[in-house]
């Protein structure tokens, strides 16, 4: 990143960042663990490791609103979504790094990500989060 490219995450208290190691932030309350975390029960980390638990792509730009991305139908780039079970938390709706369904299976070892969203017209890099298979670099 040059000193003139400025960062953004797509909400706060999503996740952790900047961090070598980032975590989603979920909350623990009387019903167990949610995600995200709800304003009045106790913060916790979750684990960034996970099972793929369903998953399908999305090859074409979604309606807007609600999709608020800054791109059009010619420079959409394609996403894998799906759920991410955390061991012993919850399942995760998730971006999934991996558009290649054939590269996805249900079960498949997967790592949290902080991956670009968007781009704003000021040029600021919009973050969110998203789940790679285990070892993939990308």
């Amino acid at each position: 990143m040059t000193p003139t490219e400025q960062r953004a995450v797509v909400a706060e208290g999503l996740f952790t960042w900047p961090s070598d190691h980032p975590q989603l932030i979920g909350s623990r309350g009387p019903n167990g663990v949610s995600f995200p975390a709800r304003a009045d029960e106790e913060r916790v980390l979750l684990s960034p490791t996970g099972a793929l638990w369903g998953f399908t792509t999305q090859q074409y730009r979604p309606p807007s609103p609600p999709y608020d991305g800054h791109d059009d139908a010619g420079t959409f780039v394609p996403y894998g979504i799906g759920y991410v079970e955390l061991p012993g938390e919850l399942l995760v709706q998730t971006r999934i790094t991996e558009t290649d369904p054939d590269r996805l299976q249900i079960g498949q070892e997967m790592e949290l990500r902080i991956v670009p969203y968007t781009t704003r017209p000021d040029g600021t890099q919009v973050l969110t989060y998203a789940f790679a298979p285990a070892g993939d670099q990308s």
